[in-house]
């Protein structure tokens, strides 16, 4: 299943295409602030820009779905889906994939590997229809 963009969250897809994670910030106070909307909830200000993320983080949860599933990914279980708390935002989580390698597939790593609070790191995956994701690598393979 791809992602259905947004006009708020459709920034976030853009950069993730050029290989870039980024979050939405307020522009008057600096929160940031995931999924992306249009107001901030700290002052309420309108105004948004979109901040660079070191692309680094830790696993919150986890968990490892295995079939019955949604047709679409019947056929790649099991696999992981992990929640990754950032580092420099560490209010903001992601859910994603933890894989092996860049291009790997979902059933990469060893169940074993997965532990809360491993250290992470973004990398990107085009899938069908030239949408880009971020995926997740273990710092320490």
């Amino acid at each position: 299943m791809l992602p259905v963009p947004d006009e708020d969250g459709a920034p976030f897809w853009e950069y993730a295409a050029r290989g870039e994670l980024r979050v939405q910030a307020c522009a008057d106070c600096g929160e940031l602030r995931f999924p992306p909307r249009p107001c901030c909830p700290r002052c309420q200000s309108f105004a948004s820009e979109w901040r660079r993320m070191s692309g680094r983080g830790r696993i919150w949860s986890y968990v490892r779905p295995h079939p019955p599933l949604l047709p679409a990914y019947a056929a790649m279980a099991p696999y992981h889906a992990i929640v990754v708390e950032l580092a420099e935002a560490p209010r903001i989580r992601l859910v994603g994939n933890l894989v092996g390698a860049p291009g790997a597939a979902l059933d990469s790593v060893p169940p074993e590997r997965l532990r809360i609070g491993a250290a992470v790191k973004v990398t990107f995956h085009e899938m069908a229809d030239g949408v880009t994701v971020p995926r997740w690598l273990l710092e320490r393979p």
